[in-house]
């Protein structure tokens, strides 16, 4: 077994942050709003993961990889960007990251979009991390539950050993996970070694480790052929390896945590962080036009220049509906 000291950060920015419209666009995506003290979520995770990596690998897109770039340039380090031309989930984004490592170096997978506070506990199962992943165990990060979320997928453990993976639960489920105790929240951060990594997607889904290996082994200066990339299943990380891996352990995180997925987890976030809210917690985003709420409770106003939105707080995981329907018209809002 060997022990590997290069740990790469691996920064995947794929995501366009759908349930957050009309902040969030394809032109730019939540990861690169500068919404949150006055820095994006993609420069947050840098800085929060610099001092435990040796190494940073940028996976985007061709849509926002000028953005990645400019953000990048603020820490004058070097990286490697890989560029997808065609989105193919994550199985593949880390395929691309683990294919341009070397096989022993240790992966620290993070998306580039959550919020991440408490310093010290963050670092202390980094390092838990690190060591199970230097014994060969493909690493998953458990968040404690600390409320019943139905917009997250949920891992049931034993110490360090998952017992199973479950999908989105209905809010009843989500409860009784809550109530079972032994129920993490899906956190999307992963820590394994590269070669570990490349050997069980080859295991579990062979399709995948073979069009993505001919799709890298062709890329120019980290980007991807298009036509090679359409052969690649879109498959995510957890169904085509983590559910199936035999050698799975979770690190219980204690860190507070957030995927700032809905305008829910925004609202919370910008409210803790002293986002002025009146009387009725209700909040406005966007504007400082004065706005007055009368007769309602726990509503959110978000305001773009092109568009204008309101809703109950409660009801944040329906603006994915919204969205979709605007794609359906190909609508120049997305």
């Amino acid at each position: 077994m060997a022990i590997s000291t290069t740990i790469t950060h691996v920064v995947l920015t794929g995501g366009i942050g759908s349930r957050l419209w009309p902040l969030s666009r394809k032109t730019l995506p939540k990861q690169y709003l500068e919404l949150f003290d006055g820095e994006s979520l993609f420069e947050k995770t840098v800085i929060r993961n610099e001092n435990d990596s040796t190494k940073t690998i940028v996976v985007g897109n061709i849509e926002n990889y000028k953005m990645s770039n400019a953000i990048m340039s603020k820490f004058h380090k070097h990286f490697t960007h890989i560029v997808e031309a065609v989105p193919r989930n994550t199985a593949a984004a880390i395929a691309f990251a683990a294919l341009a490592s070397k096989p022993d170096d240790i992966l620290l997978i993070t998306p580039s979009d959550h919020v991440i506070e408490g310093r010290d506990l963050y670092h202390n199962a980094l390092r838990q991390a690190i060591t199970l992943a230097n014994h060969d165990y493909l690493v998953t990060f458990g968040i404690k539950p600390t409320k019943p979320e139905t917009g997250y997928g949920y891992i049931e453990f034993e110490d360090e050993n998952v017992i199973a993976f479950h999908e989105k639960p209905d809010f009843e489920t989500a409860v009784s996970y809550l109530e079972n105790g032994n129920y993490f929240w899906n956190s999307g951060l992963f820590c394994f070694k590269a070669g570990k990594y490349l050997a069980e997607l080859e295991k579990q889904e062979p399709e995948v480790y073979k069009t993505s290996k001919i799709a890298w082994e062709n890329n120019i200066n980290g980007f991807l052929d298009y036509d090679l990339s359409l052969q690649i299943p879109s498959i995510s990380i957890d169904y085509a390896v983590m559910e199936r891996s035999k050698d799975i352990k979770v690190v219980p995180a204690h860190f507070d945590w957030s995927d700032l997925g809905s305008f829910e987890s925004v609202y919370d976030y910008l409210v803790q962080k002293g986002h002025p809210i009146d009387a009725n917690k209700n909040i406005v985003i966007g504007t400082s036009v004065h706005t007055t709420f009368i007769g309602v409770k726990n509503c959110i106003l978000i305001y773009t220049s092109d568009a204008l939105m309101v809703l109950q707080k409660e009801n944040s995981q329906e603006v994915k509906q919204v969205y979709q329907q605007l794609e359906s018209i190909a609508s120049p809002l997305l």
